[in-house]
């Protein structure tokens, strides 16, 4: 058994590597010729654009894994199929069982690999990319979530930040201070906000606007410190989407938006589907065991690999269509998240079943 772990093993991570390496050099291309159409904006010369397309590349393969792994294993099944090996390994005594058990002994290092990539290597290479080129085209983020910018609660005060630069430092900041009897207490606008240590942040250029029973009164200064629980690690969080940020980020900011009693929804199916997506493997090895039934008169190689193509990137965008769904429908974010996994987990016990009674 263990001899049919290691050659399944050696033919199947040869097959994904191959797969692998087309689908990076597919996706890299299209970033590339994406990137061509804003290069000279600013110093956003074609050196930038060779750095940002390779910078990328590890959120890439976060993305691609299921996809690269059903279709690389569906390769080396169909081709071991097509000689007879696998036919002799089951004529040698190999159950249904024993193959499930290798198929998951090999993907499990790949369970590892996809989770390291999405929680360390993924989010900062993207993070820092997008930082690259909003430097490079002397640019900031503006926040579009609503026209007046975004707004964010911070205890007893509502913050209104317009941009944030690629640094995370903040430009254009309205903080509103209520009582607690929820009386507007004062109004401080901020031309620019430089962040000093946990809890503190440097304001400039600052007029704060106090209204008490004595009447309104109007102070200026050149700097002011601001105490809040923002941050820049919460901040940054808007300089790139959901789905390519780590797990332990998406924890932390899912706690923020609690803690100020708003939206989570986006941010929690993102967190579970970080958690949920390297096992997705396994459920991608198991979809791919039946066609290892394969016959000659049943089609051609090329056939079984367009279908895996199709089964992968059906779960790819479809788990997305998922996602998004559950955030306008306010679904469970657990199930949102593994509903295409729960999916396809049931699609391949049923073509094992079916190919099995055969």
């Amino acid at each position: 058994m263990n001899l049919l772990t290691r050659y399944l093993g050696r033919e199947i991570y040869f097959s994904i590597a191959l797969v692998f390496a087309a689908l990076i050099m597919l996706f890299a291309f299209l970033d590339l010729i994406h990137e061509l159409n804003v290069m000279g904006q600013g110093q956003y010369h074609l050196g930038y654009v060779l750095l940002f397309v390779t910078l990328t590349i590890p959120g890439h393969i976060y993305e691609l894994f299921p996809v690269a792994v059903l279709v690389g294993t569906i390769f080396a099944l169909v081709q071991m199929a097509a000689s007879s090996e696998l036919t002799i390994y089951r004529a040698s005594g190999a159950s249904l069982w024993q193959m499930i058990s290798a198929l998951f002994k090999i993907a499990l290092p790949l369970v590892i690999l996809s989770f390291v990539c999405g929680e360390f290597l993924a989010p900062p290479s993207e993070r820092i990319a997008q930082q690259l080129r909003l430097k490079a085209q002397n640019a900031q983020v503006s926040l579009k979530e609503f026209r007046s910018g975004v707004w964010a609660k911070d205890e007893r005060s509502f913050v209104n930040v317009k941009n944030v630069m690629p640094d995370t430092s903040l430009s254009n900041i309205d903080i509103y201070q209520f009582d607690e009897n929820q009386r507007l207490q004062a109004i401080t606008n901020a031309r620019h906000a430089n962040f000093i240590e946990q809890g503190r942040w440097q304001l400039e250029e600052v007029v704060e606007t106090r209204f008490d029973k004595q009447g309104t009164s109007v102070i200026t200064a050149a700097s002011q410190e601001w105490r809040s629980a923002l941050n820049p690690n919460i901040l940054s969080v808007l300089l790139v989407v959901p789905e390519q940020m780590s797990a332990y980020d998406l924890y932390q900011y899912t706690g923020h938006l609690k803690d100020n009693r708003q939206k989570s929804a986006r941010y929690e199916i993102a967190m579970w589907n970080k958690l949920v997506y390297p096992f997705a493997l396994l459920v991608m090895m198991l979809l791919a065991l039946p066609f290892a039934s394969y016959h000659r008169r049943a089609g051609g190689i090329g056939a079984m690999i367009f279908m895996g193509i199709v089964l992968g990137l059906a779960f790819h965008f479809v788990g997305r269509l998922f996602a998004s769904l559950g955030a306008l429908n306010e679904w469970r974010p657990f199930t949102s998240a593994t509903a295409m996994t729960g999916l396809f987990l049931l699609l391949g016990m049923a073509m094992l079943w079916w190919t099995e009674r055969r």
